[in-house]
């Protein structure tokens, strides 16, 4: 299973850091992806990152701003967030799958993994 955690209130400008960790499985063969969807609109894709680390994704909306990371001997995975915007507030999710190419997707397999989603939340 994946525990995504870290969300909050933040003041536009601000910084958070999100934990995705997981559990149950073999962390090292999957590729993660931090997903995002806010108040009627679609799931965005926001940032991936291979099982081995050899590629990531971030998406041309939180590039600049945005890094993700892994730490294998932790099971985990960061998505740091700087200078956040109000457009960034929504649910944050973190998905698994064995494949990049789902992950990069955002069409993770139904016997792969999503994390239970942390609300982010950005003012003005």
């Amino acid at each position: 299973q994946l525990q995504a955690s870290g969300g909050g209130l933040v003041q536009a400008g601000g910084s958070l850091r999100l934990s995705c960790a997981a559990s149950g499985f073999t962390f090292d063969d999957y590729a993660i992806g931090w997903f995002r969807q806010a108040p009627g609109k679609e799931r965005e894709v926001i940032s991936c990152i291979s099982s081995a680390d050899r590629t990531r994704y971030v998406a041309d909306s939180v590039k600049g701003r945005f890094t993700i990371s892994r730490d294998n001997a932790k099971n985990t995975v960061y998505l740091q967030m700087s200078s956040l915007k109000p457009d960034d507030t929504a649910v944050y999710y973190c998905a698994a799958d064995r494949l990049w190419s789902r992950v990069r997707l955002g069409a993770i397999a139904r016997d792969e993994y999503w994390g239970q989603g942390t609300q982010v939340t950005v003012s003005s």
